[in-house]
């Protein structure tokens, strides 16, 4: 066989000069004219202090743009349902790949989405039951929580041979659902004297339930229903009549020539706020919701979602409620031990995934978990268990800081992981503050020099060394490691916790000390959350500030937020004499055109809608009479543009002194957010800005112990000093600070460290040290020890 000698000069096929992803003139939020070459099949970390741009360039610009043009592959049918997307603001992009995301986002908290549902474990263990499950009860349906039995039959008319006949049907579904929660593991129980004061008539308005008033369309449907009369105290209502007003189905009635639908306020109630997950409804209805409401386990299944006949069915002894009720590290032991040919393929897949869970960090999970209660970090790992195992190469894959919520010690197996992705020939790239993942990139891009407007540029383009040379804040933080304190505070008192049993705490007792910074430590699932969270009574004195995420639209900002914008219109209204309400764009002051908005938004179906300045108040959000209005030489739109510190310098003192405003916009210059335009939208706030945002609402707060939940996530190294400066100086005005954290700054920074293992879930859930950080690194007793002795260089 004759082999063809190579030419002496290697010829490069075109398709091989592809080797780079450009970037030419991207200006998506604050990215001032970036400019970028990525080399693909490599690991390229993006760093810069929060609010730099990182997000903006990986996640606005290249994923953004890639995913864009996926879409734009498929049909205008399918595209319109799907969600429209505008180009970025960029000159040039080229060499992109399918990019696939895996960011911190929270997992739908339907209160039917759990582990398993989310990652198709679920959908096979029902395959693997309805096979193998003795007795057999049905397909794999039978064996699921979100589909309910029913049965019906009746007549059908039926075509044939030209002539209709009515044929008799039955028809039976077997699912799964418990017919008593409706597959929710929980039942509510309404407590009726929180919903009307009995000794009132519909005529004096007695309903206690948010939104139900007898003045609109409520009071006409219930006062002219005919059931009742409206002059009659609720508590001299026949039993009839009570029912009526309670548990009435849907009826049709007649209002004044008007047709309407009577219901019930129980089934009301059901279907508008309690068929919702609790934690997403506005502040005052969930008030109600956790004041009338209590909500149990449901006695039919045992809070296993499913009904008595998906659970006689088992396999070796284990029903599927018993499954996914296990820690995800056992049910992958007992997967092992079933061997069965017809079912080999489904196996060996279902003993992939599980693997997957426990290589990724997460085997102390079990698929019954609710997917709302995961914290941002577990949700992305979550997430990435589906790419894991993928034959799928040359794809982006985007992550934004893999490492939040990790241990250090699991911090080494994440990085592996990014390794494994990029060695299978994908480009990964990390957006990541952590010096450890920072370590193993091959391309670093550092953008800043500092955030918000003042940041937005490439400061350093290369190599770790080449960073850790050059003289960017990153380059400079680096190497930073915080020592250990040679004194600590002396507490004044404790917090006794007695028998703490939620989730995986075994009967901890734990004396937290007050007076002092305290840290809560221990790997991802050793019971932190539990202990702070679920074991601490949230009382008047106590504020926890945890990472549930900032519910906001485009139209709310940090004055809304903050409620710093009450202030600042009160004080407009005072110097000019006119009406508060004129003063916010959300209300009488707003530009009719654009409803305040400040853009005109243009929906084009399955296309990107155009969203264009609006050409009346040119992006001002106000009427023009509005702009007329000045205070100390202002109009309301110049202030809102004011960057917080400019803003803290305005209301100080002069003319517009307003203590109020000042105070607010001192606790945003506290928690390092004082670049931030005091009108920015809070959409376009970074995760970790939000987080402070949320702490600088509290911080003027009447209580006397704050829980902080990892609260350096999303923050640049030198931005963790003067979160440490915050810390301290809370502590120093006599408050008690309890953190939830795994960076090694904030222990040895810390006056008392609690930790907790010695490993996760059923492994953990025990105190395994409590003491001075000294003392910790001294004994080198825990995981967290080890990591902190190295941290700190002992």
């Amino acid at each position: 066989m004759s082999t063809a000698k190579k030419s002496s000069t290697a010829t490069v096929e075109p398709a091989d000069s592809h080797d780079l992803i450009r970037v030419h003139g991207a200006r998506v939020n604050n990215l001032r004219d970036v400019s970028v070459e990525l080399p693909k099949r490599r690991l390229t970390v993006f760093t810069g202090v929060s609010g730099s741009g990182k997000s903006s360039l990986v996640f606005g610009t290249i994923a953004a743009e890639s995913q864009r043009l996926i879409n734009e592959t498929y049909s205008a049918f399918v595209q319109g349902f799907m969600p429209s997307q505008s180009r970025p603001d960029v000159d040039v992009l080229e060499g992109l790949t399918t990019a696939i995301l895996v960011d911190q986002s929270r997992l739908g908290a339907d209160p039917r989405s759990t582990v398993g549902t989310v990652t198709d474990a679920n959908a096979m263990l029902r395959i693997l039951f309805s096979r193998l499950g003795d007795p057999h009860i049905g397909s794999s349906q039978a064996f699921s929580f979100n589909v309910a039995s029913i049965s019906g039959s009746g007549a059908v008319a039926v075509e044939k041979h030209g002539v209709t006949v009515k044929e008799r049907r039955s028809f039976t579904i077997t699912g799964g659902m418990c017919p008593n929660c409706e597959g929710k593991g929980t039942v509510n129980d309404i407590d009726l004297t929180q919903l009307y004061d009995e000794n009132k008539s519909l005529d004096e308005g007695p309903f206690t339930i948010p939104g139900y008033s007898m003045d609109g369309w409520m009071g006409r449907i219930y006062k002219g229903s005919g059931f009742f009369d409206p002059a009659k105290p609720i508590k001299k209502y026949t039993k009839k009549q009570l029912a009526d007003l309670l548990y009435k189905e849907p009826t049709k009635i007649k209002v004044d020539g008007i047709n309407l639908t009577y219901e019930g306020l129980i089934p009301k109630i059901r279907k508008s706020m309690l068929s919702k997950d609790v934690e997403a409804l506005q502040p005052h209805v969930r008030a109600f919701v956790e004041r009338a409401v209590t909500f149990g386990t449901c006695p039919d299944c045992d809070g296993t979602r499913l009904s008595a006949e998906a659970r006689s069915s088992k396999i070796d002894g284990t029903s599927i409620a018993d499954a996914c009720a296990m820690q995800i590290t056992d049910l992958a032991e007992w997967v092992k031990g079933i061997e069965d040919p017809s079912v080999a393929p489904l196996l060996e897949s279902l003993r992939k995934t599980l693997d997957s869970f426990v290589e990724i960090g997460l085997g102390y999970l079990s698929l019954s978990r609710p997917s709302g209660t995961l914290s941002g970090g577990e949700a992305q790992r979550v997430k990435m268990i589906r790419h894991l195992g993928s034959s799928l190469t040359d794809v982006t894959y985007v992550f934004d800081e893999p490492t939040a919520g990790l241990h250090p010690h699991d911090i080494q197996r994440m990085n592996d992981l990014l390794l494994r992705l990029r060695d299978k020939g994908n480009t990964v790239l990390v957006v990541e503050h952590k010096p450890e993942t920072i370590a193993i990139a091959d391309h670093i891009v550092d953008l800043g020099p500092a955030a918000g407007s003042k940041g937005g540029t490439i400061c350093f383009e290369g190599s770790v060394d080449g960073l850790r040379a050059s003289d960017t804040v990153t380059g400079r933080h680096f190497d930073d490691r915080a020592a250990v304190k040679d004194t600590v505070r002396k507490s004044d008192g404790a917090l006794k916790i007695r028998g703490a049993t939620a989730n995986n705490l075994r009967e901890v007792d734990v004396d937290i000390p007050l007076g002092v910074l305290v840290a809560i430590t221990g790997v991802a699932g050793s019971g932190k959350s539990s202990l702070v969270h679920g074991s601490i009574p949230i009382d008047e004195g106590v504020i926890s500030i945890d990472q549930a995420p900032i519910k906001g639209s485009r139209r709310s900002n940090p004055a809304t937020y903050t409620g710093l914008l009450d202030h600042i219109r009160k004080a407009f209204a005072k110097a000019t004499g006119a009406k508060p309400a004129l003063f916010s764009a959300n209300s009488e002051g707003a530009c009719p055109n654009c409803n305040g908005a400040g853009v005109v938004y243009t929906d084009l179906a399955m296309m990107a809608g155009v969203s264009t300045v609006c050409e009346v108040c040119e992006g001002k959000r106000f009427m023009a009479e509005v702009l007329e209005y000045t205070f100390a030489g202002k109009n309301i739109s110049e202030v809102l543009s004011m960057p917080v510190d400019e803003a803290r310098e305005f209301f100080g003192d002069g003319e517009a002194r307003t203590p109020a405003a000042h105070k607010i916009l001192t606790h945003l210059t506290e928690v390092g957010l004082g670049y931030l335009t005091i009108g920015q939208p809070l959409t376009t706030l970074s995760g970790g800005e939000r987080q402070r945002l949320k702490l600088a609402t509290h911080m003027s707060d009447k209580g006397g112990v704050y829980i902080l939940d990892e609260p350096t996530t999303g923050l640049h190294l030198a931005d963790v000093e003067q979160l440490l400066g915050l810390l301290d100086r809370l502590v120093d005005a006599g408050k008690s600070v309890i953190v939830v954290e795994h960076h090694q700054a904030v222990m040895a920074h810390a006056d008392w460290i609690i930790d907790l293992g010695p490993g996760a879930g059923h492994d953990g859930g025990q105190i395994v040290f409590e003491g001075t950080p000294a003392d910790l690194v001294a004994a080198r007793s825990t995981l967290t020890g080890e990591h902190l002795a190295d941290y700190v260089g002992a």
